[in-house]
């Protein structure tokens, strides 16, 4: 029995199910349903595995409440691969942090009503921490961090799942003038890029093609690597500003584009968002703020794609174009480009749920593969040493090029 191989399907698995959970996530926000279901961690009163049917079929709450069971659904696929990756140390790990969580639940159940939530939440989650931890077998621990981004991994997902629930809870809370739900549900948002990112790393980190790949056995400029970084880190932006927009309602802040309200930058001073919201065809009212979050959006997408699309060529002409990493840029650009369009056609269609939801997915995924492409990067290169300065090619070895040793 392949256990590296089983065990790299099994991240794969996890990494495909929090993609599908990004996009529902997208989803309930792009239809404003994160509310359908007004209480947590219950649904409706009812345990949230055992609601009944006919409450599923009306308003947002199929949306919403399917969010809540796939996110079930990943943190247990999450709490297994932590289980798998840190072998038989993790077992008794998961079994200590399994028992606190369900102590500290019982005592805030015994607090008093408004803690019941809270409550139940971590005793659940820590009865189903101790079962995962009894499982036998799997003794044999991941190589290198891979049992450490696991455990990263098993802290985010029970983070992001407390923050989806104090979304609902708090969502009218105020602090200042924002509410506590808008400021959960952006943390939220970012924080599931965040997870979505880290277990595609497990992934990459624990398959058969990254053991493969060459270890710093070959001369690189030092540019390649900073330089997708530096666009990786431009797309990070952009996905904080895209969160910033949704939970902001933000997102048809302006109606028009490529110019915005008849200028390539609208004024905002107080007489001009009184006319754009005199003009507006829906009851929706926007401010200065949400006016000028959306142009910084769009000058970000700007960056943004220009950087990919020059690492794209640095990199395909310095690594060549049928390498891992030449082609790795290639799906890059086209995805950046896709990412574009699609932001284009949010506004154009008046931010339908399903153009919105995949340009939410789009985001994540140009994240991801970014991420992947500054490691695989990283994993190519070797620092010039002196004497060396001088050393240029064109191209890298066959070897490299098809990533293998």
């Amino acid at each position: 029995m392949n256990t590296d191989r089983y065990r790299f399907l099994f991240a794969l698995l996890t990494f495909l199910a929090t993609l599908g959970l990004v996009c529902m996530g997208g989803l309930v926000t792009s239809k404003g349903v994160g509310m359908s279901v007004p209480d947590w961690p219950t649904s409706f009163g009812y345990n949230m595995f055992a609601l009944p049917v006919n409450q599923w079929l009306h308003g947002g709450v199929f949306d919403e409440h399917t969010h809540r069971l796939w996110a079930s659904s990943v943190g247990l696929l999450v709490v297994l691969l932590t289980r798998w990756m840190g072998g038989s140390p993790a077992r008794k790990s998961l079994a200590m942090v399994g028992v606190v969580e369900i102590v500290a639940g019982i005592f805030l159940l015994r607090i008093g009503p408004e803690w019941r939530g809270g409550g139940a939440f971590l005793a659940s989650i820590g009865a189903v921490v101790v079962l995962v931890a009894a499982i036998p077998g799997l003794r044999v621990p991941a190589g290198g961090v891979l049992p450490r981004l696991a455990w990263a991994a098993f802290l985010l997902v029970q983070v992001q799942g407390l923050l989806g629930g104090l979304r609902v809870v708090l969502d009218k809370a105020l602090v200042g003038h924002v509410t506590l739900g808008t400021l959960f549900g952006l943390v939220h948002g970012c924080l599931g890029q965040t997870f979505f990112v880290l277990l595609g790393v497990i992934a990459l980190l624990s398959s058969p093609w990254w053991a493969r790949l060459p270890a710093h056995g070959y001369v690189a400029g030092r540019f390649e690597v900073r330089g997708l970084l530096l666009a990786t880190g431009f797309v990070a932006l952009q996905l904080v500003l895209g969160a910033s927009m949704r939970h902001q309602h933000a997102g048809l802040a302006i109606l028009d584009f490529p110019l915005a309200y008849g200028r390539w930058w609208p004024l905002t001073d107080p007489e001009s968002v009184v006319r754009y919201n005199q003009v507006r065809m829906d009851e929706s009212t926007v401010t200065a703020f949400q006016i000028q979050l959306q142009m910084l959006h769009r000058l970000g997408a700007v960056a943004a794609v220009v950087a990919i699309l020059t690492m794209t060529v640095r990199v395909g002409r310095r690594f060549g174009w049928a390498s891992s990493l030449g082609r790795g840029v290639v799906v890059w650009s086209g995805i950046a480009l896709a990412q574009f369009t699609l932001g284009m056609m949010t506004i154009w269609t008046n931010k339908a749920a399903d153009v919105a939801t995949a340009h939410v997915a789009g985001g994540a995924s140009l994240l991801c593969l970014g991420t992947a492409l500054v490691l695989t990067a990283r994993r190519l290169t070797m620092p010039i040493s002196a004497g060396m300065e001088s050393y240029r090619t064109p191209g890298l070895p066959r070897a490299v090029l098809q990533g293998t040793p």
